[in-house]
């Protein structure tokens, strides 16, 4: 397995497994999220992958096929009134297409992501995992993720 920045190439792919993630979410939470629809439009996605500010890696095969990405957000809190200026990774969206799981493509992707993190001299590594989904929330605290902050909801 192999980790690179993720190209207009790889789009067809990225839209394959976005739409897996998507429907573990509407399966959770169908309340929030829409089966059959697209997170992102193919516009959208090009312009996350030519910005620098929102790298994307690609998991890929011998053969150069996706397996599996890593969607980051680079954040700076320099700028804030009351926050310690900071750099920091978000990353936005983490999947491992279903029939590579098991494979440690997630902990090939997340090594990436964190030694990517320390050479752009970033504090931490942040990201949000939904209720529900425990087996990500399972791999996110085997990984070593700690709870940073909790958001709640009273459903009305």
């Amino acid at each position: 397995m192999k980790i690179r920045r993720a190209e207009e190439k790889d789009i067809p792919r990225i839209d394959e497994l976005l739409n897996q993630v998507l429907e573990i979410h509407a399966e959770i939470r169908p309340d929030i999220f829409i089966s059959g629809t697209r997170k992102y439009t193919d516009d959208e996605l090009k312009k996350i992958l030519n910005d620098e500010k929102t790298p994307v890696f690609a998991a890929v095969d011998e053969n150069d096929v996706l397996k599996g990405y890593a969607f980051c957000v680079m954040e700076d809190t320099s700028g804030s009134n009351n926050l310690v200026p900071q750099k920091s990774l978000y990353i936005d969206d983490l999947c491992v297409d279903e029939k590579a799981r098991g494979m440690h493509v997630g902990r090939i992707l997340y090594d990436y992501v964190i030694n990517y993190a320390k050479d752009e001299g970033c504090a931490c590594v942040t990201l949000n995992v939904w209720e529900g989904n425990d087996s990500a929330r399972a791999f996110y605290d085997k990984m070593g993720f700690t709870v940073r902050k909790t958001v709640m909801e009273k459903k009305l």
